[in-house]
């Protein structure tokens, strides 16, 4: 398939035509990884775009890499110009801001923010390991801070939104998915700590909740980084998590200080395809329900996949 993983169609090109340039082909192909020895051969590395979509098992940016532009586009000279890449960002951004991880649109009850206002504070800190932040003559907002995997986040009681300390300022974090399940997370949170026992969800009392399109996204960790255990290791670390003896390479996360979530990866080799796991705290069905631990579980898969493309945060 002439169509390179950066969106330039080769068939159409001069150069390939004529025989004097080969076409990078998608992604995930056979071309790609010749492209890419020849590249290392000849130039002394390989095209960051194509680079990092074989890595990342992306045929095509322009349509199978969510973080498209990224800063591989903005880098370089080429393939494309400053002004479609801004296109590309702007016309983007006009899809729902933060869908499920079932791709429907969040939103978040307001009644959520009126519950977690009338419970007693010192109550809700306890049970779900959180911390009162309180308001001052330097600091205009009062909350509670949350650890979120490697990061904090305060939930600003007064003004209901998400805040992250980012420059000197808690600036407002736009991330629906994660503002709801925080506020469920604190509304849910009981005084029962971790069991360290590890559990599949199928082995939870809700557990046939997870099937069919609740099915957790192993598949998706499997693809990522079923090639790549370095990268798993890197991305899990990054966002917090600890290792631990299970699998080819395993992680304890922790989206939230109660819930820890275990992802397992398996490689793959020329018999078996790559395999991934992700596995609960058997304690986790004391704090939330199975909707909410599905959603936990999503999201800590998505951070996980994200900071290992981008390098950036989760959120």
């Amino acid at each position: 398939m002439p169509t390179g993983a950066c969106g330039i169609n080769c068939d159409v090109c001069g150069l390939n035509m004529s025989g004097l340039c080969s076409s990078c082909g998608p992604g995930t192909s056979h071309e790609a990884r010749l492209k890419m020895e020849a590249q290392r051969r000849l130039l002394g590395a390989a095209c960051p775009i194509l680079e990092c979509a074989a890595t990342n098992r992306v045929p095509h940016c322009l349509s199978g890499c969510e973080y498209f532009p990224c800063e591989n586009y903005e880098s370089g000279p080429y393939p494309f110009s400053q002004g479609y890449l801004t296109m590309q960002r702007r016309r983007r951004r006009e899809k729902p801001l933060d869908p499920s991880p079932l791709g429907a649109k969040i939103s978040v009850p307001l009644q959520f923010w009126d519950e977690i206002r009338e419970r007693d504070v010192a109550i809700v800190c306890d049970n779900a390991q959180v911390r009162h932040f309180k308001k001052s003559r330097t600091n205009p907002y009062a909350g509670l801070l949350v650890d979120v995997f490697a990061d904090t986040v305060l939930v600003d009681l007064e003004g209901r939104c998400l805040r992250r300390y980012s420059e000197g300022f808690w600036k407002r974090a736009e991330y629906p998915l994660l503002e709801l399940l925080t506020l469920v997370y604190l509304l849910n949170a009981g005084p029962a700590e971790p069991t360290e026992r590890v559990v599949g969800p199928a082995e939870l009392k809700e557990g046939h909740f997870f099937q069919g399109p609740h099915a957790l996204p192993v598949d998706a960790v499997a693809k990522r980084f079923g090639a790549d255990l370095d990268g798993f290791r890197a991305a899990a670390a990054a966002i917090g998590g600890q290792a631990v003896e299970m699998a080819d390479a395993a992680f304890k996360i922790l989206p939230f200080p109660k819930i820890p979530v275990y992802f397992l990866v398996w490689a793959g080799d020329d018999e078996f395809a790559p395999r991934a796991s992700i596995l609960f705290d058997s304690s986790v069905e004391l704090h939330l329900k199975a909707d909410a631990a599905w959603g936990v579980a999503s999201l800590a898969a998505k951070s996980l996949i994200r900071k290992a493309i981008t390098g950036e945060n989760p959120f």
